[in-house]
């Protein structure tokens, strides 16, 4: 497998190694019954040292095709000498557990990320445990039972020990990574109070992870110890990355892009909008996030609540509840907590 020159016309999660800059190569990996389709690895290498940025879901294809992919440029999985995590969800961080078992190969994640990564590595844990919590504050009992059909109640021993701890603990600034060649760790807290972004200056990239995706808005504070205001700490983050020179997007998921201005004005653009939306339906009557969320679209298509699987309907009220708080916190509504479920007015 050779490496091909990235390009905008090529599916991007087509199996493979492109050509995104002198040394860097995107390679897509797939994903189990995962909307998203893909993750994005990037490669970075100097000709002798190797180190990934992202790792992929701990599976036998993802597994497969990343060591066909690195044979495009001469190289193994024993090759790879560290892995650069800009976030501890699990299609970015658990292959470089499994691998650095088997090769000694060392992982750095963001500091912010050590309370989650605690937590998902207790293996008596319920699954999505905080978010069952949120879901009952919200109102959303129907999809807390919901989410118990479709994913059942039993603790998962089997996946905490893909949880360890990583080698290195990032925090901002500029960080070695070849010789003669650094990026600047950023961090963005958001899509998950840790998640760091990187920055090549000298090739005029960004590693965006999750934090800026070119098709969807990322999925807000879903982790196992929520932030307080996670809506607030993303579009902080993202007017952070707004205020940096504009640089090529390489992101976690879907295809390279020129501008990440562009992207980010984009979805400051659209918070904004659904800020508004979503406050006006408090306005309209509703009380809770769940019927709130009830009377809003979702995705590109603009569906229905009761349309979706129970894991993007959790996605869905706590974006929304995550909306109304912040609203809450700039004074233009007011909550109240009336037998464990979080209720709005206007002020």
């Amino acid at each position: 497998m050779e490496p091909l020159p990235e390009s905008s016309d090529r599916n991007w999660t087509e199996p493979g190694i492109y050509e995104v800059s002198a040394g860097v190569y995107r390679i897509p990996l797939p994903l189990p019954n995962d909307g998203l389709r893909a993750v994005n690895v990037y490669a970075v290498t100097d000709g002798e040292k190797l180190l990934l940025v992202d790792s992929g879901w701990a599976l036998t294809v993802a597994r497969q095709q990343l060591a066909s992919a690195l044979g495009g440029i001469g190289a193994e999985l024993a090759d790879v000498s560290e892995f650069l995590v800009t976030h501890v969800h699990r299609d970015h961080y658990s292959q470089a557990v499994v691998l650095r078992r088997e090769f000694g190969s060392k992982i750095a994640l963001g500091q912010d990320e050590e309370p989650s990564l605690k937590a998902s590595n207790n293996p008596d844990s319920l699954p999505m445990e905080a978010q069952v919590d949120l879901l009952f504050q919200a109102g959303a009992g129907e999809v807390v039972e919901a989410l118990a059909r479709d994913f059942g109640t039993d603790r998962r021993h089997t996946e905490a020990d893909l949880w360890e701890a990583p080698d290195e603990w990032l925090t901002p600034g500029p960080r070695a990574i070849l010789p003669g060649r650094e990026f600047d760790v950023v961090a963005t807290p958001g899509h998950t109070a840790g998640h760091v972004v990187f920055v090549d200056d000298t090739a005029g990239l960004l590693f965006s992870g999750d934090h800026v995706l070119p098709h969807i808005t990322p999925s807000i504070g879903f982790q196992p110890v929520p932030a307080e205001l996670p809506l607030n700490d993303f579009i902080g983050s993202l007017r952070l990355v707004r205020a940096m020179p504009d640089r090529r997007m390489l992101p976690a998921h879907g295809p390279v892009s020129e501008s990440v201005h562009t992207r980010v004005d984009e979805l400051l653009d659209h918070h904004r909008q659904r800020l508004e939306t979503i406050g006006a339906q408090i306005a309209a009557g509703a009380s809770t996030a769940f019927e709130a969320a009830h009377r809003i679209g979702w995705t590109r298509r603009n569906r229905k609540l009761s349309e979706m699987d129970s894991f993007n309907q959790m996605l869905a009220v706590l974006e929304t509840a995550a909306h109304l708080d912040l609203l809450v916190s700039q004074d233009k509504l007011k909550a109240q907590l009336v037998d464990g479920v979080r209720h709005y007015t206007t002020t």
